[in-house]
Parts: C-alpha cells; structure tokens; sequence
C-alpha cells in the first residue's frame, strides 16, 4: 500500500469508525485520530469497581448497516461482536402507574392499545403503515445519500410533500392517534435524535418503522463492545488507529487540505481529511484559521442547536428485576416540558428520564449480584440555560435520585455503590460539542437534508464532514449512514 491513497479520520466515533473502516476497506490507507483515552465519542466507556458504564447510545436498532461495514472489510460481524435481543424494546411508565411494553408484537401492542383506547387500534395500524412509508423513502432511499446540491433537494421533495414532511413528529402522531398516553408513546422518539416531536419533521416517525423492521439490540459486554469490535476490524484490516491525538488544525495550502496538525506539534500528511469532530468544531478551530473557517462557523452560530442531556452513571450492590432493559420515566408534563427543554432558560423543575438497566439483558456489566445503570435527563443546551453545572449538577442529581428511589428504584441510596455525572459542560470540555449540545445541529426541516452541513466542503474539495452534524443526522444508524454517503464522495474524489 506504500503507493495507496492516504486518508485522516478526526474522531473515533461511530461515525469516524465506520468511515476510518470503510476507506480503508477500499484500499485508501487511512489514519484514525482520537484526542482521548479511548474510542467510542459519546459511546465512550467507564470502568469503576466492576461496573461497567455505557456513555452513550444504548439502543442499537439497525444491525444490517453495521453488518454491512464488516462485509465491507471481507469479514463477519459475529466474529467481532454479538448483539442480543432486547424486549420489549422499551418499557414506558407514567406517574400513574400505568405502563406500556413497547414490544415487536402486534397482537401484545394491539391488546395494550384497546385496554388505553379501543379507537387506537385501527389508528395505530395506520400509523405504522405511515411510518413504514417514511422508513422506505428517508432511510432506505435516501439515509446514505449526499445531498450536495439544491437539486438533490428539489429530486426528493415530491416524496417528502407526499409525505407531508413539514408536518412535526407530534402531529402526525395525532392525526392517527387519540390517547394521550400513546401519542406520547409513539411521538418521543425523536428525543433520541436530538429532535424535539413539537417541531421536528414527520419524517422521524421512521424511527418507530426501523424498530419493528429490525428490532432492538444490544451488544453482549455493551455498547464500548462494539466499538472495540470495530477498532479491532480497521486494525485487522490494515488501518493506523492512534489515542490521545489532539488535532489542533487540519493544515490547508492553495485551497486543498494537506493533512493535520496535533497539538504536540505533529504534522501528518493526508490526500484527504475527513472530520468526525462536532461540526462548529471543526470549522471554528480546526479550520479557523482558514477564511472559510470563519465563513461557515459564522454561519453555524445562526442554527439552531439540539438540547444537551444530564447524565448520572450508577452502580447498585442488587439486582433491580422490577425495571426493564429500557425504561422511559414520563414525568407529569409533556409537551409543556419539551418545550422548556428546547427554548428554556433554565431548568424545569420536572423531568423525564431514561433509565438504563443494561445487566437485565447482559448480567456481565456489574459485578455479581449487582447491576449498572445509568440515568438521562434531557436539558437545555448552553446557550438556551448558562446553568452553572459545578453546583446545579450535584443538587440535580439528588432531585433524580429522590424521584427514581420514589418511583423505580426502592432503597437506591442505601445500595449504591458508585455514581458519576455527565453535564452539558462536559459535552462541551470532552466533546468539544458546541453549546453542550447532545446531537448537534436541531433535525428540523430547515437543517435537514441539503440544508444539514455537507458531507464534502464545497470550498475545500477534499474535506469532508461525518457524524450528527452532517446528512443524515444523530443516532447511530444516523452516522453510520453518514459515514457510508461520506465513503462514497471520498473514495470518487480518489478515483476509486
């Protein structure tokens, strides 16, 4: 390969991971650069006294585009890593006690369903065939496809019309649904994106229709499981993977990135340089010396951001069999608090939370007879609520400790043996994410798409964007799709 094509990935995300693999799959020989201890991005992983805590993204729901990365490289995913089966794939509760086992099973769906509205039943039946519409036409068709010009846009839009893509989330819901429980149950999962179901474009009710198609996974050892598997793929397969590489700038000469510059001085030399960075990084810092730099992080300033996420790791000296893998806590409001959590200045004195409980599906994440959780809250981004986290973080913490031992968890304090925080500042310090944001750029229509960063810079025609910040978005079958329409433009730009 001395005469291969060179290629620097920044980032070790899912995102940068699955493009580090699939350039160097294609022959182009390609350098990986993360400027932490460990790969994996917001999938990161905590070891603490056994316990074993995911950081990030905790439900895999396409396996079929992470297999594809695998036989891209010649080999098979099960050689690398396994992926269990989770059911139900949530659990969802309310204050009420009621609950609703959101589940891959029309019949078990269909009696919840009667029991909360006999209506619902037909209603949701069409929902789902909406749903299945969106999935085939913004995910199968269109979810690892650049958008890199208007026409692009203009070719899709009388799908999305049909569609009625302008439409948000929480709407579309309505129009099949009537419970209020299940337009919740149904409508939330945009949350997962970074999307607020108020504003965010219908076309994410292809997140329901991806579950049922292929369901909910997780990998046996967690998360940091797969990623490891997928640093042990692009090394097999001949890529140069290196931590603790802190890009200060991607170095640029007559309009061409020629490599990067580490902060220790470094310089490598690269035909192309791909970043996995938050996009406001990338350009204000990365580039930021660079007129186009300060053109396109000027621009990003005016966008709109998603909403940042409060995170608590825990550990317990016993079992929890009375929770679920997955479990959504809604809390007395909803969209009265999504709204607070997107364009609130402060925090609601209410929350609604993720509670994961991953040692229901893979005991090996605690240390016998124990279990590892963690605890999300979804809050204002920064620049919405300049919270000072140092102090609201722990105070906080205790709020939602108060609220699971009341609701979920009996007796937490007493069990519990280790716990850590996770603030919008620290998205911001280990993230670099502009504003603390979670997802980065907000997926309403209007950044959606086209209108999303583009996966090649227009200017710098050989630097490329991959991960949440560009088309198509967050989540994980998000950036992998990223990193697939982003292989393709990288490796026609090197004549492959």
């Amino acid at each position: 390969m001395s005469n291969a094509k060179k290629a620097i990935v920044i980032g070790a995300g899912f995102g940068g991971l699955a493009l580090a693999i699939r350039l160097q799959a294609a022959g182009v020989q390609t350098t990986l650069l993360e400027k932490r201890d460990k790969p994996g991005g917001r999938a990161y992983v905590y070891e603490d006294q056994g316990f074993t805590f995911d950081a990030g993204p905790t439900v895999i729901t396409d396996p079929t585009a992470i297999e594809a990365l695998f036989s891209a490289a010649g080999k098979s995913m099960r050689d690398y890593v396994e992926l269990l089966p989770v059911s139900p794939f949530y659990q969802l509760r309310w204050e009420d006690g009621s609950r609703f086992d959101y589940a891959n099973d029309q019949a078990l769906l269909d009696r919840q369903i009667a029991a909360l509205n006999p209506n619902d039943v037909a209603g949701y039946r069409g929902f789902l065939a909406y749903s299945k519409a969106v999935f085939r036409e913004g995910y199968l068709k269109l979810g690892a496809v650049p958008f890199l010009s208007f026409r692009d846009m203009i070719q899709a839009g009388p799908q999305l019309a049909r569609l009625q893509a302008w439409r948000s989330v929480y709407s579309m819901v309505s129009k099949f649904i009537e419970d209020d429980k299940l337009r919740q149950a149904f409508s939330f999962h945009s949350l997962l994106v970074g999307g607020n179901p108020f504003s965010t474009s219908s076309i994410y009710t292809l997140i329901h229709a991806l579950e049922r198609e292929w369901g909910v996974w997780f990998p046996k050892g967690g998360t940091g499981a797969l990623v490891q598997a997928m640093v042990g793929l692009f090394e097999d397969i001949g890529g140069r993977f290196e931590l603790n590489a802190d890009v200060a700038s991607i170095e640029v000469d007559a309009g061409r990135a020629t490599g990067v510059r580490l902060a220790d001085g470094r310089q490598l030399l690269a035909d192309c340089v791909a970043s996995n960075a938050d996009v406001m990084h990338t350009y204000a810092k990365l580039l930021g010396a660079h007129p186009r730099g300060k053109e396109q992080s000027a621009r990003l300033k005016g966008k709109r951001y998603s909403n940042s996420l409060f995170v608590i790791h825990f550990g317990l000296k016993r079992p929890q069999p009375q929770l679920q893998h997955h479990t959504v806590c809604f809390g007395p409001r909803y969209r009265a608090l999504i709204q607070e959590i997107f364009k609130g200045e402060a925090l609601a004195e209410d929350f609604s939370l993720y509670l994961h409980a991953p040692c229901i599906t893979d005991p090996s994440l605690a240390p016998p007879g124990c279990s590892s959780h963690y605890v999300l809250s979804p809050v204002p981004h920064l620049g919405n609520a300049p919270i000072d986290w140092e102090t609201e973080g722990p105070r906080y913490r205790d709020r939602i400790f108060d609220y699971l031992e009341k609701h979920y968890i009996p007796g937490l304090r007493e069990d519990l043996v280790t716990c850590r925080i996770f603030t919008p500042e620290d998205f911001r310090s280990e993230l670099n994410a502009h504003l603390g944001s979670a997802f980065s750029l907000e997926p309403i229509l209007t950044q959606s798409a086209w209108f999303r960063p583009h996966n090649r810079d227009a200017s710098l025609r050989n630097v490329y964007l991959v991960g949440a910040g560009t088309h198509p978005g967050a989540g994980v079958p998000g950036v992998i799709g990223s990193a697939k329409a982003t292989a393709s433009l990288m490796l026609e730009d090197l004549h492959l």
